[in-house]
């Protein structure tokens, strides 16, 4: 049998992923709760993740979601069960440039290159592409620096 998935969720209690597929041979759509099990707070979203995707009972309805989607929905879980909020587990998703990355643990920092990693395969030009421009040069207009009174005092003393 043939399943699509359509849409993927999480359950807080008891925890679990909320998978809406399609069988398509008779186009009926369905909704399938996989609990989650022997996962906690201290646990690694990314293994759990894998764990599911290639358990038997789960295979081949989780085909047509990716990993990543799989981590994320962990993550959410993992989150929820630390005590953190549903607008914190999807803020932290999200990619601010002013965030300074020194501050974050190793897996929050992974997590976070990852998805600049993502981004950046997903908005690189690539020779295939229609409108790929091989040693393409682009000239930057200069503004006029400032002159500052520091500069020049620093001058005298060399």
């Amino acid at each position: 049998m043939s399943f699509e998935a359509k849409r993927c969720g999480v359950q807080f209690s008891p925890p679990s992923i909320v998978l809406i597929y399609e069988n398509k041979e008779t186009k009926n759509v369905r909704k399938r709760i996989i609990p989650v099990r022997n996962f906690s707070k201290y646990s690694d979203y990314s293994m759990a993740a894998e764990r599911l995707k290639n358990h038997p009972r789960h295979r081949d309805y989780l085909q047509g979601v990716s990993q990543s989607q799989l981590e994320k929905l962990h993550i959410i879980l993992r989150d929820h069960m630390q005590g953190f909020s549903l607008e914190h587990s999807l803020a932290s998703f999200h990619l601010d440039p002013e965030e300074d990355l020194n501050k974050l643990d190793d897996e929050e920092l992974a997590r976070k290159k990852g998805q600049m990693d993502e981004l950046f395969e997903r908005n690189r030009r690539h020779k295939d592409d229609p409108d790929f421009v091989y040693d393409l040069e682009k000239d930057f207009s200069k503004t006029a620096q400032e002159k500052c009174s520091w500069d020049e005092e620093s001058d005298d003393g060399f």
